[in-house]
């Protein structure tokens, strides 16, 4: 089908009404609404949609991740730009051939962020690495199927580890965990786009935020190779309980931070 030619004033009508729902960037977004349009009435029903509260990614179908276009669609939760940093220090850990694991993988956009950053310093063919993501959420495990089975990996539905096929237990070498982290009691105070688009599971982590992750850290070094490590992001005033978890759970901790993404990441490391 031929793309559209729209007017400069279709351009500045769409942000006008993105700008009168409340969208801070509307100028921004209503080119990526124009690009991905295919004809005026299609876009004049994702504008619709987006003044109606509905995230720009699930509207558009794509979020942007760590330079790639990750599929995304109505109840599966979008990336987020800080998670960014989680991926670029994992890259950075992961040793040759890694065996990869994104657990509450969503969209499936970490690990696919990741491998794909691990084959780019690979020959061609070169067979660089072996991934597997696992969500408990239909929607998010047939999202992440989208994502991840072209780049050779394997997505499982359940919760948490008791997704994963027997045989990885003591060889994941990265294990990438977007646990949800927000305090039942803030969820409400969320923007409306998580709050009302994105599913709680994938949000609340319980009175303190940290209940799921005491499940994944007090399972994880059953499933780490020596020298394995659990990535998962956390708010800073959080970091105490998170250290405390990791550590509880038999992994040596450490902290890193980025101040331009607002990102703290905690690592833990399983002994050799």
């Amino acid at each position: 089908m031929p793309v559209p030619s729209f007017s400069a004033s279709s351009f500045d009508s769409v942000a006008a009404r993105l700008r009168a729902a409340g969208c801070v960037f509307a100028e921004d977004e209503s080119r990526m609404l124009h690009a991905a349009a295919r004809t005026p009435h299609e876009l004049d029903a994702m504008v619709e949609r987006r003044a109606g509260g509905l995230p720009l990614e699930h509207v558009v179908g794509w979020a942007e991740f760590c330079g790639l276009r990750v599929g995304v669609a109505p109840g599966v939760f979008v990336p987020r730009r800080r998670t960014e940093f989680l991926v670029r220090r994992a890259a950075a850990l992961a040793p040759p051939r890694p065996v990869v694991v994104d657990l509450c993988c969503g969209s499936g956009a970490l690990g696919a962020a990741l491998v794909t950053a691990l084959a780019a310093d690979l020959p061609a063919g070169v067979d660089g690495y072996e991934l597997h993501a696992a969500d408990v959420e239909p929607e998010s495990v047939r999202c992440a199927r989208r994502n991840v089975e072209p780049l050779g990996g394997r997505v499982h539905e359940g919760d948490l580890f008791d997704a994963l096929p027997a045989d990885l237990r003591g060889r994941v070498d990265v294990l990438l965990c977007n646990v949800p982290y927000v305090p039942s009691g803030e969820v409400a105070l969320l923007p409306p786009e998580a709050r009302d688009h994105e599913p709680r599971v994938a949000l609340d982590g319980g009175a303190d935020g940290l209940a799921v992750l005491r499940r994944v850290t007090a399972e994880a070094s059953g499933w780490l190779a020596p020298g394995g490590r659990l990535l998962f992001e956390t708010s800073e005033r959080q970091v105490p309980g998170a250290r405390d978890a990791v550590a509880r759970g038999g992994l040596a901790p450490e902290v890193a931070r980025c101040d331009e993404l607002y990102a703290t990441v905690v690592i833990g490391t399983k002994s050799f």
